[in-house]
């Protein structure tokens, strides 16, 4: 086990570039399975959900390597439709694979998803959509078992714009018979990246970014080299930090406009934004201010992934700020951590209330999840004095060498085995 320990009050300056976004390297490999032809993702992030789900694929029978960070798979020789259960208790984006190993073999069997306990997040969206499609799903002793004499297109409407399930629908549809048209889908850029992924590689699908997506099944589906979009969550996640700590920071790599209203929000900090192609820069430093409010909405909301990290920079402004979280019920379980460092916040419901302080103080805190991990050691970034931040695990599951890019923007922060 690993502990990060952080000087706090160092002024973050330089240069950083995003890494691939971890909310699409993940269903670009479980698509990986819908070909027997080799695909190659570029850039892919050394984090333990990539691991996780490479492992997956190996299970199944694919072969996955890393070459120069590019992970490699073939797939030809994959021939296993389950899951371990070990597996999908370790990583919530298992549930896309039901979608790419209907599609391959016309029968699936996997757990009930796991990942960072942020709620209860229900799969129904995913297996209501499914039987559309023609999918029999039975399910008994916490397994789901799915099966379907073929996949036939339809028209499926969501409730919620779930992205788990629109990405588990284009999955399972890309080689249905017919045209399915899926109203009410996510509007995620990791929504446009899967369509971008599978358009090259031979599929007809149209509308990823908006509400509507139409998917005409084809007959089979061929290799790709493919290069991710950029991390949005990531790139948010060093914005605050330099928000938190004051100085000049460069982010590459990422539109501006996937994470528009979080740059919203950081003017409204008192910190000056300015974007030019895929980059961001952020100057912060001075008194800052509350955000009067933060609601979380599916995207181009404001992203519940960056709501802990958020919560964490208006802990030292100026003033009082709303939380609302509307997706994950038990979001704010870090909370009680941020106390811990002198933090004022008040918890009921969906809500959370911060008034600032001048200053967090160092404390000994504990990761409950990765986003709420993030906001820990960013409040520690800005803290007076020694923090440590334990249980590492849950925070390598979405950065890669956080600790390594901190340091080279002046970062006082080391890993140490415990």
């Amino acid at each position: 086990m690993d502990k990060f320990i952080i000087d706090g009050g160092r002024r973050l300056n330089g240069s950083i570039r995003a890494q691939s976004a971890k909310n699409s390297v993940l269903p670009l490999l479980a698509a990986s399975v819908l070909t027997e032809k080799q695909v190659t993702i570029r850039e892919v992030p050394a984090i333990a959900d990539v691991m996780c789900m490479a492992q997956i694929l190996r299970e199944l029978g694919a072969s996955v390597e890393f070459r120069g960070g590019d992970a490699v798979i073939d797939s030809a020789n994959a021939s296993c439709h389950e899951i371990s259960s070990a597996l999908t208790r370790e990583l919530r984006s298992s549930v896309f694979m039901l979608g790419s190993l209907l599609t391959r073999f016309r029968r699936a069997v996997i757990s009930y998803p796991g990942g960072c306990d942020i709620g209860l997040r229900p799969i129904d969206l995913h297996l209501s959509a499914l039987k559309r499609l023609g999918v029999r799903i039975r399910e008994r002793d916490g397994f789901i078992f799915c099966d379907c004499d073929r996949l036939r297109g339809a028209e499926i409407a969501l409730d919620f714009p779930s992205v788990g399930a629109t990405e588990n629908i284009l999955l399972a549809s890309v080689m249905a018979d017919g045209r399915t048209v899926l109203q009410g889908a996510a509007k995620e850029p990791e929504i446009v990246d899967l369509q971008n992924f599978l358009n090259a590689m031979g599929a007809k699908i149209a509308g990823a970014g908006t509400d509507v997506i139409e998917i005409e099944g084809v007959k089979s589906l061929g290799g790709v080299c493919y290069l991710p979009v950029k991390d949005r969550i990531e790139a948010g996640t060093y914005l605050i930090a330099c928000a938190i700590c004051g100085g000049e920071t460069e982010v590459t790599g990422v539109s501006a406009e996937n994470i528009r209203l979080l740059l919203h929000k950081l003017r409204e900090n008192g910190c000056k934004i300015h974007t030019k192609n895929d980059k961001i820069m952020i100057s912060g430093g001075g008194c800052l201010k509350c955000n009067r409010r933060i609601e979380t909405m599916p995207f181009p909301g404001f992203p519940t992934d960056l709501q802990a990290q958020a919560t964490a920079l208006n802990c030292s402004a100026e003033g009082g700020a709303l939380i609302v979280e509307n997706l994950f019920e038990t979001r704010y379980k870090y909370v009680p951590e941020l106390r811990k460092m002198g933090a004022d916040i008040e918890v009921n419901g969906r809500n959370a209330f911060v008034r600032g302080v001048p200053r967090l103080h160092g404390a000994s805190v504990t990761a409950g999840d990765l986003r709420g991990g993030a906001a820990l050691v960013l409040a520690a970034l800005g803290a007076e004095g020694c923090s440590e931040v334990f249980d590492l695990s849950h925070i390598d599951r979405g950065y890669a060498d956080l600790q390594g890019k901190l340091r080279r923007l002046g970062a006082q922060i080391r890993r140490v085995r415990i």
